[in-house]
């Protein structure tokens, strides 16, 4: 087919960025072109894949990937519910008028086919309706929005199996809808101004979009059965990210066949130094070899080599997990999918986000156990220990990684992004109006 254009509007959220670039690759090698709307942080990454480049410049954006730059700032909130709407304020509805004006001058300035947003910039998608583009949003995660049936995002609740359990669950969704409904008349306000319709709930900004691509995996996402019909599971992106050192060769002696196990939490900074200095001592006293990866944000010297633990910079976690027999994680959705897309179980210290909900899924599906971030060495051990000592948690992360492949197989979310074309029908509906948060 003849060559579109792909705009991508995305921010800088860490873990995000590898996967949807990732996408934008996979559009280019199909001879398509691709413009990144995003902060000037990515600019470098997004180049090197082949794709054009523009920086937000009235909406809020880093230049740095310091700690006292991050816009967020997750580690200081002191519960999901304060992250909720702290993420609901900085980043979603206060700015959605800067993100609405900058995606409206790129589109002016590139005329793109399709916009490509990630599914939490709401601001591009109001732009993109008022100039009747189509949407496809990507969620580069599990399934985040409230769906009946289904746990409510945030908590990291495990799949309810009792009344009680089924009650909570509709309690906290409702919650949640609350703490976002709140904020729509200013959302509402935002589409006025650009000639939309009102919404009747906030997530049905993101609901009436085209499609809604989600990176991950059906099987591993306890939601996938409660996701409307226009949300689409494609698989998730298993690239490591340019900045992690190839080849990678172990640092141990040969004749060292101890079970290797692979220490990766964010490459962002979540205040991590703490929980990795207990997972090297926890590790230590164990026979194993560990590699702790420590990613950019970390200072040198916070995190120290001890014995057969290892502490690099970065390294290539898919080469490092084809050996490894365990993986210790803050549970940062690309960590999780790389793991057990190689058959690798895990130990989730989840610290934030979605951490504690992809958390959950590893602990549902039997292929790890989860921990708090202020867990002993002591804790830890026992735990890795259990993981490495029972075989259950390995059959079932290998049972997950058949799926996954399978999932790959099946789907290419870049033939599912050419099957857009430019709409005509009219905005402020959701897709499938039945799908409420109930």
């Amino acid at each position: 087919m003849t060559g579109r254009h792909h705009l991508f509007a995305m921010w800088e959220g860490g873990g995000n960025v590898p996967p949807m670039l990732a996408v934008a690759r996979r559009m280019i090698a199909r001879d398509h072109t691709v413009t990144v709307l995003g902060d000037p942080t990515i600019q470098v990454e997004a180049e090197r894949f082949g794709c054009r480049f523009m920086p937000w410049r009235r909406a809020p954006h880093r230049t740095t990937l310091r700690p006292e730059d991050d816009l967020m700032r997750d580690w200081e909130a002191k519960n999901p519910f304060a992250m909720l709407k702290r993420y609901r304020d900085r980043f979603i509805t206060d700015p959605a008028p800067l993100y609405a004006t900058d995606t409206l001058d790129a589109i002016d300035a590139v005329s793109p086919d399709v916009l490509v947003p990630e599914y939490t910039v709401f601001g591009a998608q109001i732009a993109a309706q008022k100039r009747g583009l189509p949407v496809a949003a990507v969620v580069p995660n599990i399934w985040p929005l409230p769906a009946a049936g289904a746990p409510p995002f945030g908590p990291g609740f495990l799949p309810a199996r009792s009344i009680l359990g089924r009650t909570r669950d509709a309690l906290f969704r409702r919650l949640v809808t609350s703490i976002f409904d709140d904020a729509l008349p200013a959302l509402n306000e935002t589409r006025r101004q650009h000639g939309l319709p009102p919404l009747a709930a906030f997530f049905d900004q993101v609901l009436q979009c085209d499609a809604l691509f989600l990176l991950t995996s059906a099987t591993f996402d306890f939601a996938s059965p409660f996701v409307p019909e226009h949300a689409r599971y494609v698989g998730p992106v298993l690239d490591d990210p340019q900045w992690a050192e190839e080849p990678w060769t172990p640092p141990w002696p040969e004749q060292n066949r101890d079970p290797l196990v692979l220490v990766g939490f964010s490459s962002t900074f979540q205040n991590q130094g703490p929980v990795l200095r207990n997972v090297v001592r926890a590790l230590a006293g164990l026979r194993v070899r560990a590699l702790v990866t420590l990613g950019a944000m970390l200072p040198d010297g916070e995190v120290q080599s001890t014995g057969s633990v290892v502490v690099v910079r970065s390294a290539p976690h898919r080469e490092v997990l084809a050996q490894a027999a365990l993986a210790i994680t803050h549970c940062g959705h690309g960590t999780t999918m790389k793991a057990l897309a190689a058959g690798v179980p895990m130990v989730c210290i989840p610290m934030g986000g979605d951490q504690d909900d992809t958390a959950a899924r590893v602990v549902h599906a039997v292929a790890g156990v989860r921990l708090k971030p202020g867990s002993s060495p002591a804790a830890i051990a026992r735990a890795a220990s259990e993981v490495l000592a029972e075989d259950r948690f390995r059959a079932n992360a290998q049972r997950l990684s058949k799926a996954i492949a399978e999932e790959l197989r099946s789907v290419d979310v870049a033939v599912e992004l050419e099957g857009l074309t430019r709409r005509t029908r009219s905005f402020g509906k959701v897709a499938d109006p039945s799908h409420r948060f109930g």
